[in-house]
């Protein structure tokens, strides 16, 4: 038999997720089997949906041998940080992504990727201890590609990472801004509301009108900042936060974000490519603002964090527009 007393980073999580994360190598149905025969919560059969909280008693009736079977041996290999931080408190960590690193790690990744690097850093600060912890690991609430620089948010703990998810899924509370440069001469705001849906196969994504039966709704606000030499300087607002959102929305509207090889003008790519050597799309996270927080982050009210382009994009940006 496992007796786990739930802590202060495991607490107010279903009883379902807790045990998918510390029998990280099970089926989800080993998961079910478990708690409708082997688990008892504060002495009582619990439910699927039950909900943990904090000095709650956990007990699984199972050997030590099989657990062993499930429960993945921790290990935490660090990685050379290659972010910058651009804001920090005691429950959050806003970085600034480079190009090129992944925001989590993949199939062709275990090790380098910014969820990792963030990770050590917290634990040279002393403020994670993966010895300690058995499911939880500060962790992004949102995710930006491989090639997109820019914020991305980090929760510090389990309550702070529950209250920042809630932030990101409902409107209200954090608005998320990029700078991009778009084939042709933009002249006002565009507000894009279609659906998508996308091809695991090939990771793409095709726009359908919102009528469409299939698909799930996305939202684009695009603005003009500066138009020059048949491109313009653009901000935009994610509503929503779908897969390659902003460049498969821009380029259905007409407007391609320039060196994006998915979607952009391939002749303007070329251009652009020969002229300064640019070889992915120009997209970069460049404003944050939560307008209001939930509690324990209901501190941050009406925060701004901005990242500056990286050198690369700023020297394009310089030579087409000032």
């Amino acid at each position: 038999m496992i007796k786990l007393i739930i802590t202060e980073n495991e607490d107010n999580q279903r009883l379902d997720r807790f045990l998918k994360k510390y029998f990280k190598s099970a089926p989800l149905s080993y998961i079910y089997k478990l708690i409708r025969k082997d688990v008892k919560l504060n002495g009582k059969r619990a439910k699927i949906e039950s909900v943990l909280q904090q000095e709650d008693e956990l007990k699984i009736y199972i050997s030590d041998e099989e657990a062993k079977a499930y429960r993945e041996k921790k290990s935490f290999a660090k990685s050379k940080r290659q972010f910058n931080i651009a804001y920090e408190d005691e429950n959050i960590l806003i970085v600034e992504k480079p190009y090129g690193l992944l925001t989590h790690g993949d199939k062709t990744e275990k090790k380098n990727h910014l969820a990792n690097q963030v990770a050590g850093y917290l634990a040279d600060t002393g403020e994670y201890d993966p010895s300690r912890e058995r499911t939880f690991m500060p962790s992004p609430v949102n995710r930006l590609d491989r090639n997109t620089t820019g914020l991305v948010i980090f929760g510090k703990n389990n309550k702070a990472l529950q209250s920042l998810n809630k932030m990101i899924r409902e409107k209200d509370y954090i608005s998320k801004f990029y700078l991009t440069i778009v084939v042709g001469e933009l002249k006002k705001d565009l507000k894009l509301i279609d659906k998508m849906e996308k091809n695991l196969t090939k990771n793409v994504v095709t726009v359908s009108p919102l009528e469409s039966s299939e698909g799930k709704v996305m939202e684009t606000i695009a603005r003009p900042l500066k138009s020059a030499k048949g491109y313009t300087l653009t901000e935009v607002e994610l509503v929503t936060g779908r897969t390659h959102q902003i460049r498969a929305h821009l380029a259905s509207a007409g407007f391609p974000v320039i060196g994006d090889t998915k979607y952009g003008n391939k002749y303007t790519n070329e251009k652009i490519a020969k002229q300064f050597g640019l070889r992915t799309q120009f997209l970069h996270a460049y404003k944050l603002k939560i307008k209001k927080g939930i509690e324990p982050l209901d501190y941050l009210n009406d925060l701004n964090v901005i990242s500056e382009l990286p050198s690369n994009l700023q020297i394009i940006k310089n030579n087409l527009f000032d």
